[in-house]
């Protein structure tokens, strides 16, 4: 419709500033599609508290997802009021006031758990770090040996975490 040389857009007609509900509900989507990074590692936002670490082991991939649930139920057995968190697209977990004990990292045929002081640990974790403290253990599918990962857990957790 023309109006004095002015082009007139029918009501609902797109550019009204209003999303239509088919917008909105492909808004949300997009927002809440998890992105797969390298090796399959969920990208998650930042995050203090559970909510960031379900939503990262929710985007957890094939079998690693079930190995971060177990993982996660673990760490909370073992160290009931352990504080949580994302980071780095990683879950950290760490005892109020003494810093971060534990992270893990997906990658393409293994998840990786980090143990910051993990030199200290009895036994050592087996991996090797750059990092004179740091040890690692990369579980593999059907690798996870719950007792041993439990003491090394318990041990962690009593020692002083890094601090970033």
């Amino acid at each position: 419709m023309k109006k004095s040389g002015v082009t007139k857009k029918p009501k609902g007609a797109a550019g009204n500033g209003k999303r239509s509900t088919a917008t909105k509900s492909k808004a949300r989507s997009k927002a809440t599609k998890v992105v797969l990074l390298s090796g399959g590692n969920p990208q998650i936002a930042k995050g203090e508290g559970d909510v960031p670490v379900q939503a990262y082991i929710a985007a957890m991939p094939g079998w690693k997802r079930d190995l971060g649930k177990r993982l996660d139920a673990l760490i909370v057995r073992v160290v009931p009021n352990v504080r949580k968190a994302v980071k780095w697209n990683s879950p950290f977990y760490s005892v109020e006031g003494q810093g971060w004990f534990l992270s893990f990292h997906v990658f393409t045929r293994y998840v990786k758990v980090t143990f910051f002081r993990g030199t200290s640990l009895r036994p050592v974790p087996p991996g090797a770090s750059k990092h004179k403290d740091v040890r690692y253990v990369d579980i593999r599918e059907d690798g996870l040996d719950e007792a041993q990962m439990a003491t090394w857990v318990k041990q962690a957790a009593a020692l002083p975490g890094w601090i970033p």
